[in-house]
């Protein structure tokens, strides 16, 4: 499918795993750099996957969007949460059950092509209740499946992304709507996509990767996930994520790399370099000054600066609440 597959990532690694909402594109308009980068590695014969927790559309519309910016990609090389939940829901309820959806397109006919029976209301008696993001999704959709949840429906979710970039800023995600039926219902759904671990497994055995590095733009569910399905991964500083929140982060969330753009894929990586009291990493060199956390040398705002002084807060004994941070590493 893919050639020889001989091209790698920084020498190591031969497939690239990417999320899509705040690392190839905000809403419809591309990220900068993102179409570039990833055409270089399909230049080279290196596999690339796409794995979102985005349910409410069709692998085949996400892959005629990413043509759109001039990526060419199969259907099938888009990894989505909705198949993971659907799959998960098929072992908690009969074949043929019948299901609500509260979702998109890309939800919906994962539901019926796994025979299930769609229907929209309570009163139905479903068996199960699949959630995920769509933007339609209303009050009364909302209510119906706490009516059913609370009349015994298994209940699962296709992500729980409190937020999501969109072309204006940072909007409401799946998470938002998850935890208003949660307050309803007083339980917690099963919950399919990212950071749980089955669909990085999916993605790794669809393209038979040996070494995949993953790219996203979330800590608390890119990052994390890649670390529980034990891949590395790449922070992506274009969508969610920020500086502070990557400087503070706890241990089991730290990403392997961080870069500014997806174009420092392409180039070595420059890793920090152990200092006598920090940490240098390109032009920029961080110390440990007692309890403060100073940028000594270069720009505090470059990523040289950034990665240094992660480097230094985590190798750190004293833990981050302890720590003096120089504002302008954040700010």
């Amino acid at each position: 499918m893919f050639g020889k597959k001989s091209a790698t990532v920084w020498g190591k690694y031969d497939t690239v795993l990417c999320d899509l909402d705040g690392v190839i594109y905000e809403g419809t308009d591309a990220i900068v750099n993102s179409v570039e980068t990833i055409n270089n590695f399909i230049s080279q014969e290196i596999p690339v996957g796409y794995v979102t927790n985005n349910s409410s559309r069709k692998p085949e519309t996400i892959a005629e969007q990413l043509l759109g910016f001039g990526i060419v990609t199969a259907p099938e090389n888009v990894i989505g949460s909705a198949k993971t939940g659907v799959d998960i829901l098929a072992t908690l309820i009969p074949s043929g059950s019948k299901v609500l959806v509260l979702g998109g397109e890309g939800l919906r006919s994962r539901v019926i092509e796994a025979g299930f029976e769609l229907v929209k209301s309570s009163d139905d008696k479903p068996a199960g209740v699949i959630q995920g993001f769509d933007p339609s999704v209303a009050w009364t959709d909302l209510a119906e499946a706490s009516y059913s949840i609370a009349n015994g429906a298994k209940w699962v979710a296709t992500n729980q992304d409190w937020t999501i970039p969109r072309e204006k800023g940072i909007a409401p995600g799946n998470g938002t709507l998850v935890s208003a039926v949660h307050t309803a219902v007083g339980q917690l759904p099963i919950v399919a996509g990212k950071p749980e671990p089955a669909i990085y497994k999916t993605a790794v055995d669809h393209f038979g990767a040996k070494q995949a590095l993953f790219v996203g733009d979330r800590i608390d569910t890119d990052i994390r996930g890649a670390n529980r399905a034990g891949i590395d991964s790449v922070l992506v500083m274009t969508g969610i994520s920020t500086r502070k929140e990557v400087l503070g982060v706890k241990k089991e969330d730290r990403p392997t790399y961080i870069v500014a753009t997806m174009a420092e894929l392409l180039t070595e990586y420059d890793l920090p370099k152990k200092t006598k009291r920090g940490y240098a990493c390109k032009d920029a060199e961080v110390e440990l000054l007692g309890n403060k956390v100073v940028v000594t040398h270069g720009d505090p705002k470059s990523m040289g600066a950034l990665r240094a002084a992660c480097a230094v807060i985590y190798g750190s004994e004293t833990p981050i609440y302890g720590l003096d941070v120089e504002p302008a590493l954040y700010e």
